[in-house]
């Protein structure tokens, strides 16, 4: 018969149902391919980690020039006090809230397609984070008096002013760092195990078994560690709202136009969701294409993450609308003036309708389930909506503090190399600490891709 297939016969019920309790020889073959970077990582991943070392080493750099010369070598003037430091710390700070969301809420929820993305958000969210806090403590101007932003017990009577909004950052930022370093190491101890077992040498059997704090695959080591998993993601899910809710604040709380705004909140929330799910995805097509994870990391799952991209892309367009009706419905003159005239026709104009265009006009190929699943178009959507909310949060500070109240005091402001440079390289470093990452942990759960595994199997039993 031309053109007929044949398929390969179905093994008997029984045979199926053997493998779905004992494991099948796939399972040990997933956990190998799962766990192969840790032994021989691919070529492409040694010339990238030589291409970004050599960026964090210039990233280094140039933080020791920042904090030998000042911060006057930066572009910050009167009155744009605020410029690349905050912007990029907000921006840092968005982006990883995407891991926790992923890795608690979606958890929570039970959604199956987060299995094999969870812990590389869970990675990008740590990363993302050390990269927002280097920001702040620069943009002090003197980095090692840090602690003064604490309320530790101080003989000298130096307690930090709660009325200002650096100790609010420095409380969010640290309990939601904490929480997410400690639910990415929790999740990881049974893989850790995996990787113990099967390490080549004496030396990596040492340092897995270490990590892996004694996890031996019991059934009470299994009990205790998803009861304790769970209440991680209980407590790690509120502080999606919590911590960019309380970076809003920083603008909120002052009475400048384009700042002083009530919807802040959850505006701030809703772009930072945005703006991590799109990293998500720029993340994932290069890493499923470089470790041959395609058939981890499927369609499907970048299917979900597009999905969810499209929600909050269309949850921050409305509130960019609602910003734009309150700033109009307020009868103030000034907000009047920022939104109707300085964002449009202002000399940041091309900044502000690029935003515009980057954020929104690509994200509606997302509505086409040919473009949800294409990788293509997932990686170039991800990267128009990163650089889109970074465009965002240039506008929302530059161009709110350049022209204030008072013509007179008006400035322009022009970012020099090291704003740039600082810029570029913190995006390198954190390529360069993702790299190692993949090469040192294992970067999808294995337990929880097995157990959709067989839970699909399981379907098949009874079918």
């Amino acid at each position: 018969m031309s053109g007929a297939t044949i398929s390969e016969p179905r093994p008997p019920a029984r045979d199926r149902a053997r493998e779905v309790l004992l494991g099948s020889p796939g399972d040990r073959e997933l956990t190998d391919t799962i766990l192969a970077p840790l032994w021989k990582a691919p070529r492409a991943w040694y010339w990238l980690v030589v291409v970004t070392g050599i960026g964090a080493i210039g990233f280094v750099c140039l933080i020791a020039y920042t904090m030998i010369e000042g911060i006057g070598v930066w572009g910050n003037n009167i009155p744009v006090a605020w410029a690349f430091a905050i912007i990029n710390f907000v921006w840092w700070i968005g982006l990883g809230h995407a891991g926790t969301f992923i890795s608690a809420f979606l958890l929570l929820l039970e959604q199956g397609w987060r299995g094999s993305v969870n812990r590389i958000a869970e990675a990008m969210t740590l990363f993302a984070i050390m990269m927002a806090g280097t920001f702040p403590l620069l943009h002090l101007g003197r980095p090692w008096f840090f602690y003064w932003l604490i309320p530790y017990p101080s003989t000298m009577k130096v307690w930090p002013q709660f009325r200002s909004t650096l100790p609010w950052d420095v409380a969010a930022i640290t309990t939601y760092g904490l929480i997410s370093l400690w639910f990415w190491y929790m999740g990881m101890v049974p893989d850790l195990a995996a990787a113990r077992d099967r390490a080549p040498t004496r030396g990596k059997a040492r340092f897995y078994a270490i990590a892996s704090l004694g996890w031996k695959g019991s059934a009470r080591d299994w009990a205790r560690y998803r009861i304790a998993y769970l209440l991680l993601a209980g407590l790690a899910t509120p502080l999606v709202v919590s911590v960019h809710s309380i970076v809003s604040m920083d603008f909120a709380i002052a009475q400048l136009p384009g700042w002083h705004e009530t919807i802040f909140p959850p505006y701030f929330v809703v772009g930072a969701l945005y703006s991590g799910f799109a990293l998500v995805l720029m993340l994932l097509v290069p890493i499923r294409k470089i470790f041959g994870w395609e058939h981890i990391i499927t369609e499907q799952h970048l299917d979900g993450n597009a999905k969810v991209l499209l929600t909050t892309g269309w949850l921050l367009l409305y509130s960019y609308v609602i910003e734009f009706f309150l700033d109009w419905y307020s009868g103030s003159e000034y907000h009047r003036y920022l939104a109707l005239v300085q964002h449009p026709t202002g000399p940041y104009a091309v900044v502000y309708w690029a935003l515009l265009v980057l954020n929104f006009v690509p994200l509606q190929l997302m509505w086409f389930r040919r473009f949800r699943r294409s990788p293509v178009a997932c990686f170039l959507v991800g990267t128009s909506v990163f650089i889109g909310m970074w465009l965002e949060r240039f506008v929302i500070i530059v161009t709110s503090l350049e022209r204030d109240f008072l013509p007179s005091s008006w400035s322009l402001y022009k970012p020099t190399w090291v704003d740039l440079g600082l810029l570029g390289l913190s995006i390198v470093t954190f390529c360069f600490l993702f790299l190692l990452f993949i090469k040192w942990a294992p970067a999808i759960p294995i337990s929880e891709v097995k157990e959709i595994a067989h839970v699909k199997r399981r379907q098949e039993v009874s079918l």
